[in-house]
Parts: structure tokens; C-alpha cells; sequence
């Protein structure tokens, strides 16, 4: 009852905050060069929240937290020059956050960043060479638009080892078969950071789709088209790096493996259902069986393996979407326990004023642990406020 209190109370804060806020815009475009073959356009993206957690604080950690905050707050540019080259900036500013994915802290320093920076070139819809700083393309969870989910986010514990969603390198993709056959090569730096060597090993990543419906023939995807594609998707992907750290005195090895599927069906004057389910292993030589193993190769992104299912439903005649999620994942180590069990399930909507330009996202999620742990089980509810201009 006392979390239901909360939530209506979010619920109510949120829709007031909307009633209040600004049209959402399409971002100014500007033409140059030549017969003004070049464009640009600049967009804002951003997802202000306020978030309730019922754990982790006080200084006996048993305290309820609450807080505003961005999720992302992005400034975008987008170019193009002629129908071959296209160019992709953009920058991140992420907030002090106190509540974070499997805890409460005290706070930490805000941080500005280059998230994007990537050359695209097109030789047509086969054959497309991108290099710079862009997303990884192992699972679909990680390729789907931050901006356009079904679910308020992605699964704060898909994430691969060593490297945020984004990696430095080149990408080879396009579309084959009328845009049925998708295929993907990355060759991209993997593991880049303070403990790693110049000898590190490169990553690579192969992944492949096939649209059955209609097709999903981007770089990226989305989480719902609401109600605007017909589409069934089945996607696999391989990724694996050499020497990524030591334990024992010997290297050990990275490979992971994936297998998604997406579906998405509008019935007229009945509404848009969507679901969609991924698995994934990751493997790290099963490292953290070693006597002296570290945390370089355990916890949150280290040796795991589960997957999740989410399905949702948006109504007919009005811009409303009901969304459900539930995750299972097995951690080699995780707050010192091993083979801890992660159980995560979420319900939710989304309320389109604008589309994706403005719109309100309210979720309830709960984590559950298997084992007993330091850490006790979570409850969270967040509400959202997104505007794309």
C-alpha cells in the first residue's frame, strides 16, 4: 500500500510537470556547400525523472530514497553531404545520481562526454562503412533508440564486459534480399581503460537479422513503432576478444553469443501488440573459479547469462501503451555471493502527447535476489518526462 501511495503520487507530480511543458519540435536544419548539398540539423533529447526507491539509504541502508534527475541530456548533430557521407555528434552531460541501478550512493560528480562521434559512409543499402564512436552491435537491447523503447529503458544488466554501449572502431553492415538479410561486422577496441595495454586485443562482433514482415533495415532499432510497422524479427550475434585480463598469471579470454527475436502487430480498432525476448551468454573462461580471482572479471558486467521478455499493447483510438517486462539472469559472482540468480519484473505505460517528441513514462520494478546478500531486494518506481526538439 505504501509503495501504491507513492506511485499515485508520482503519477499525479509527472502529469501536472506535462501539462506545463513546451511543444516538442523538430530540431533546426541548416543547408551549405555547393548547390547546398550539405545539411545539418541539431536536436536536444532529454528524460528528466523522479525516482523512488524503497532501500538503500539512511545510514543504516534501510531508508527510502527519492530524487530528481536526468536519465540522459543529449545535444545532437546530424549531417549529411550528398547521398554518400553522413556524419553523427553527439554529446551527454549525466547528472550527481544518488540511486543507481543496484543501489543507493552517496553521490558522485556529474560528467560531460563525447557519447557519439561517428563518419558514415553509404556506397548504397548493401554496403555501409561507419568509424568513429558509436554502438556495438551484439544484442538488440543495446541497438534499440534510448529514446523510442517499449519499456522505459534497457535492462540495466544486459550490458557486455569492459566497454559502456558504445565502443571505439569501424562497422561494416547493410541489407540484402530487399531489406530481409541484415549482416554486421565490427572490429572495434573492446576492453580500453587504465588497467588494459596498447596490446590489448580488438573485439569483433558479427550479427545478423532476418525481417520477416516488414523489414528493420537501420543501424539501430526501436522498441515499438507504435503501430506504424508490421514486423517480426529473429536476430543472432557473436562477439569474442583475446587477453582481456589476467587471473592466475594467465589471460583470460572474452566470447559472448545471442539470439533475439521482435514482434510487433497493429490490428485495426483492436490496437498494436508487441513482444519480444532475447538470451545471452557471456563467458570469461570461467575465471572466477580461479583462487585469485578479482572483480575485473565478476559482478555486474562480468561472467552471466539470462535474457528477458517484454510485451506490450498500445489502444486503438487513444495514445496510451501498457508495457510489461521480466528478466532471469545467472551471475558468476555477484556482492560476493556466486552463482547468484537475478530475478527482475516491471509494469508500466507510456502516454504519447507528441509521439517520441513528448511523452510520460511511469514504471513500477522490483529485483530480486536468489541467495541472501548485503544488498536486499528493490523496489522502484520512476516516472518520466521525455522532449526531443
Amino acid at each position: 500500500m505504501k509503495m501504491l501511495n507513492k506511485m499515485t503520487y508520482i503519477c499525479a507530480a509527472v502529469t501536472a510537470f506535462c501539462l506545463i511543458a513546451g511543444s516538442a519540435l523538430a530540431g533546426p536544419i541548416w543547408s551549405f556547400g555547393p548547390e547546398d548539398q550539405g545539411l545539418l540539423k541539431l536536436d536536444y533529447k532529454g528524460q528528466f525523472q523522479l525516482l523512488h526507491r524503497d532501500t538503500g539509504a539512511s545510514p543504516d541502508g534501510d531508508g527510502d530514497a527519492t530524487e530528481f534527475n536526468f536519465r540522459r541530456n543529449r545535444l545532437a548533430l546530424m549531417g549529411a553531404w550528398g547521398d554518400s557521407l553522413g556524419l553523427y555528434v553527439q554529446t551527454e552531460y549525466t547528472e550527481d545520481r544518488n540511486i543507481l541501478p543496484l543501489g543507493v550512493s552517496d553521490g558522485s560528480d556529474g560528467d560531460f562526454q563525447m557519447l557519439d562521434a561517428v563518419l558514415r559512409f553509404k556506397l548504397n543499402d548493401s554496403v555501409n562503412l561507419w568509424m568513429g564512436k558509436f554502438k556495438y552491435s551484439l544484442t538488440r537491447e543495446n541497438l534499440e533508440a534510448c529514446e523510442m523503447p517499449l519499456t522505459m529503458d534497457r535492462s540495466n544488466l544486459i550490458r557486455a564486459p569492459f566497454v559502456s554501449t558504445r565502443d571505439k572502431g569501424v562497422a561494416l553492415w547493410g541489407n540484402l534480399f530487399d531489406d530481409k538479410f541484415q549482416y554486421r561486422f565490427n572490429v572495434m577496441n573492446g576492453r580500453n581503460d587504465s588497467a588494459s595495454t596498447p596490446e590489448s586485443n580488438l573485439r569483433y562482433t558479427a550479427r545478423v537479422h532476418i525481417s520477416l514482415l516488414d523489414p528493420e533495415k537501420g543501424h539501430g532499432y526501436k522498441g515499438t513503432y507504435m503501430g506504424q510497422k508490421s514486423v517480426l524479427t529473429i536476430g543472432a550475434a557473436y562477439q569474442a576478444e583475446a587477453a582481456v585480463a589476467s587471473v592466475g598469471g594467465e589471460d583470460v579470454d572474452y566470447s559472448a553469443w545471442t539470439v533475439d527475436a521482435y514482434a510487433e502487430y497493429p490490428i485495426e480498432d483492436v490496437g498494436t501488440f508487441t513482444l519480444s525476448g532475447a538470451y545471452v551468454d557471456y563467458d570469461l573462461d570461467d575465471a572466477y573459479q580461479n583462487s585469485s580471482v578479482n572483480d575485473e572479471v565478476t559482478g555486474l558486467n562480468g561472467q552471466k547469462n539470462g535474457g528477458y521478455v517484454k510485451a506490450g499493447y498500445m489502444f486503438p483510438s487513444i495514445p496510451l501503451q501498457l508495457f510489461a517486462r521480466a528478466e532471469g539472469w545467472t551471475f558468476a559472482k555477484l556482492g560476493g555471493v556466486y552463482d547468484q540468480d537475478v530475478d527482475v519484473m516491471g509494469l508500466g505505460f507510456n502516454y504519447y502527447l507528441r509521439g517520441q517528441n513528448l511523452k510520460v513514462t511511469v514504471e513500477y520494478s522490483a529485483l530480486d535476489y536468489d541467495q541472501d546478500t548485503t544488498v536486499e531486494d528493490i523496489n522502484t518506481v520512476a516516472a518520466q518526462v521525455q522532449v526531443i526538439f
